[in-house]
């Protein structure tokens, strides 16, 4: 989760982080219609993980860290009144992970560094101000960027101060499947996210920053065992810059404050855009699909099968779907005298141009399977098999020469106890 940068700054022609804006959505998705749903950071922080609207406390960024009174629950499943902190009742979607078995972590950069401050939850005491509201020479954590430890639901019982950790974990989780959360909220420090420019311990800040913490901690996600397994990584913005306080997706009027876009008027925070990668993914995918931070948690909660939190539910809400997983479909095959229905296994099966004169197929599977590739030249008696059973991940791209020549190509893709075949002619 990054900070307060519109759209047409950060994917811009003349974007200051091209990793970001240009070679991370040739490698997944881009999403231009992605909204912020209020101003400022806090509110979207507490949105993204709870589906709470915004109140006039937490669109000033939480100054004073108090409890929100007095927290009665109404319609939409909201917490009436104002305040910081929400009563124990207010579930988040780690609430909701932990109780359907499933694991979760919010890894804070800077967190555990400053001198007599816990390492993990760290938060002010109730009632008392947010003393990390500026950064500080090798302390630039903010309490306000960090969801959870605005929850007593997380705090009471102990999760946050298990799960919400510092960044500098990560690296070890990633190491195996089994160490790596279902779920994962990363939130780099003032400087990295993009909040400060300049930074107070000289840095450039801004989109400078967050493009070097990008091209650090995305190719070791990228490469970890449980993101090859089928793993989501999307990268977006709190809230857009400037006044910008437009919204999507019907957004509702929030109860608990006279103008959703906090000292902005309109009716949310802005459009940030977002970048999503995944096994799931084609590479150079477009999603013109309106989201927000209540879509993003709605698409969370369908993807491990839990219920809709607050404003998640609102009826109409897109959540991530085949326009943007435009690799994935639920659909297993059934093979029938071993056979697999047409394009049931087989998603991309091509042959184009290569180099010096040498043709190439391009091959896709729907789900992971083994792939033989034959290939009979004309005038030729017998096939040749250029490719014998190679494992393909679902999605996975191979790219195969072929012979010289004018032929056929036989594609076998084995999956679920059947066989698919595709011919194709050069």
């Amino acid at each position: 989760m990054l900070e307060n940068k519109g759209f047409d700054e950060t994917f811009g022609r003349n974007s200051p982080a091209p990793y970001l804006a240009w070679t991370l959505p040739q490698m997944g998705a881009l999403i231009p219609n992605y909204y912020g749903v209020t101003h400022q950071s806090n509110a979207n922080y507490v949105a993204m993980v709870s589906g709470q609207g915004a109140n006039p406390a937490n669109q000033a960024d939480c100054l004073d860290y108090f409890n929100l009174v007095p927290g009665t629950i109404g319609a939409d499943g909201q917490a009436m009144g104002t305040g910081c902190v929400f009563p124990r009742p207010v579930k988040t979607v780690a609430d909701q992970l932990s109780a359907a078995g499933d694991t979760w972590k919010g890894y804070m950069e800077d967190m555990g560094n400053a001198k007599g401050q816990p390492k993990d939850c760290r938060h002010p005491p109730i009632n008392s101000p947010d003393n990390t509201q500026k950064a500080r020479v090798g302390d630039q954590y903010a309490a306000r960027h960090n969801p959870f430890v605005y929850f007593h639901s997380l705090l009471d019982s102990g999760a946050c101060a298990r799960d919400d950790v510092p960044l500098s974990q990560l690296q070890h989780d990633l190491r195996s499947a089994a160490s790596t959360p279902n779920y994962a909220f990363i939130t780099p420090n003032l400087c990295d996210d993009g909040h400060d420019a300049p930074c107070v311990d000289g840095r450039a800040g801004g989109l400078r920053s967050v493009g070097t913490f990008l091209r650090r901690w995305v190719p070791l996600i990228l490469r970890a065992p449980a993101y090859r397994h089928g793993g989501l990584l999307l990268i977006t913005f709190d809230e857009s810059d400037g006044s910008d306080a437009s919204a999507c997706c019907n957004e509702p009027q929030f109860p608990n404050t006279p103008n959703n876009g906090g000292e902005y008027r309109g009716r949310g925070g802005g459009r940030v855009g977002a970048v999503a990668l995944s096994p799931y993914i084609d590479p150079g995918t477009i999603d013109e699909t309106a989201y927000n931070h209540f879509s993003l948690l709605r698409s969370v909660e369908n993807i491990f099968g839990l219920p809709h939190l607050g404003f998640a539910a609102q009826s109409g809400l897109v959540a991530f779907g085949p326009d943007l997983f435009t690799c994935y479909t639920p659909h297993t095959p059934r093979a029938h005298r071993g056979r697999l229905p047409l394009h049931s296994e087989i998603k991309l099966a091509v042959i184009g141009e290569g180099t010096a004169g040498r043709r190439v197929l391009d091959l896709k599977l729907w789900h992971l399977g083994r792939v033989t590739v034959r290939v009979l030249l004309r005038g030729h008696h017998s096939a040749s098999t250029i490719v014998r059973g190679r494992s393909l991940a679902p999605c996975q791209l191979l790219l195969q020469r072929l012979p010289r020549g004018h032929g056929t190509v036989t594609v076998s893709a084995r999956a679920f106890g059947g066989v698919e075949r595709r011919t194709l002619s050069y």
